[in-house]
């Protein structure tokens, strides 16, 4: 299980994420909205701006202090140091 830092230590299974957004549209806004209603929300943010909302399958929505691009390469970076480890195992 690989976990992704999401900013401020806090942690997030990269295999539970569908989706990885700006929080400016609208349509989101609501998203956020309804998390919050229906208490589904995890504000991650400490207090500060949201600038990624990660959408989980397991219908969670977190919120990120940290760009969408930066969570984004996070789970690309974790994904090819672990690929890369196994290969040399197997070596």
């Amino acid at each position: 299980m690989k976990l992704i830092n999401i900013g401020f230590g806090n942690m997030v299974f990269a295999n539970r994420i569908i989706a990885i957004v700006s929080p400016e549209s609208a349509p989101i806004k609501r998203i956020i909205q309804d998390a919050k209603d229906s208490g589904n929300l995890i504000d991650a943010t400490y207090g500060r701006r949201t600038r990624a909302v990660i959408i989980c399958d397991s219908g969670h929505i977190v919120l990120s202090a940290i760009q969408p691009e930066t969570v984004a390469n996070r789970i690309g970076e974790h994904s090819v140091g672990v690929s890369g480890a196994e290969d040399s195992k197997l070596d």
